[in-house]
């Protein structure tokens, strides 16, 4: 099985389907998982078979590594389009996670002032307060939304702890806009999220939550669960299409 574990904290830049030329940012240890999901579509593996034995990075290491990288790109190129917190999991669960942030956008400020600050998270550190406040600092504030059925999120994205997707809704709501909704489409055993039966109730999920704009996408690397299978273009046409029609801007990644 082919997993990617990131190095920690910088890695890249590499090039995203989303987001351009993306320095990324890696909050987690550089050898193992820490996630409170534990996807089955998950390109770093299941949490299990990568536990790590270091620690996570602490706010002085990121911020001079960070500042480290910055310099040498504006010496030796290429420019960032995007500083993206990725990596080995989810970056919210890093305790310094809010101060973390405030250090990324002076730097950024300081180096590369046109490039945008990106969070990808799966939404479950949103209750808290800190953490809400500084995903409302970033540029791209990128939330997964996967589906609202319980069933299928206990499935697919398997939630390590407590995950009320009712509760999710509303914790998205509160940032007003100020977020974009990132959902995986994909088929499988017991996994298709591409029928009406999921897509309705989550569009309807979208509208209520009214982000600034939508991101779905499918597989693009190999997975844990060898069985998974990409959702068509024309599937993920489809149901951006839907959103369009909504009034809120919407990209489809295949």
């Amino acid at each position: 099985m082919s997993t990617i574990i990131y190095p920690s904290p910088i890695f890249g830049p590499v090039h995203s389907r989303r987001l351009g030329i993306s320095l990324g940012i890696n909050l987690l240890p550089a050898d193992g998982k820490v996630c409170s999901f534990d996807c089955i579509y998950c390109e770093c593996g299941f949490n299990a078979d990568h536990r790590p034995t270091k620690p996570m990075p602490r706010r002085q290491e990121v911020a001079e590594a960070l500042e480290a990288k910055l310099k040498d790109m504006l010496a030796n190129g290429p420019a960032p389009d995007v500083l993206t917190f990725a990596g080995n999991g989810e970056p919210t669960v890093n305790p310094e996670f809010p101060e973390i942030i405030d250090d990324t956008l002076r730097l950024r400020d300081k180096y590369f002032p046109n490039a945008k600050v990106s969070v990808l998270s799966n939404s479950t550190m949103i209750h808290r307060q800190a953490v809400h406040d500084a995903l409302m600092r970033v540029d791209n504030n990128i939330l997964k939304l996967d589906t609202v059925d319980p069933i299928y999120i206990n499935k697919v994205d398997r939630p390590c702890g407590h995950y009320d997707v009712n509760q999710v809704i509303e914790d998205l709501k509160r940032f007003n806009g100020h977020v974009i909704i990132q959902t995986m489409f994909m088929k499988g055993d017991h996994s298709d999220n591409t029928g009406e039966a999921y897509v309705g109730p989550w569009l309807e999920a979208v509208r209520q939550i009214a982000p600034s704009q939508v991101m779905i996408y499918t597989i693009d690397r190999e997975t844990p669960d060898r069985l998974l299978q990409k959702a068509t273009h024309e599937e993920l046409d489809a149901i951006r299409d839907r959103v369009i029609a909504m009034g809120i801007p919407c990209t489809a990644s295949y």
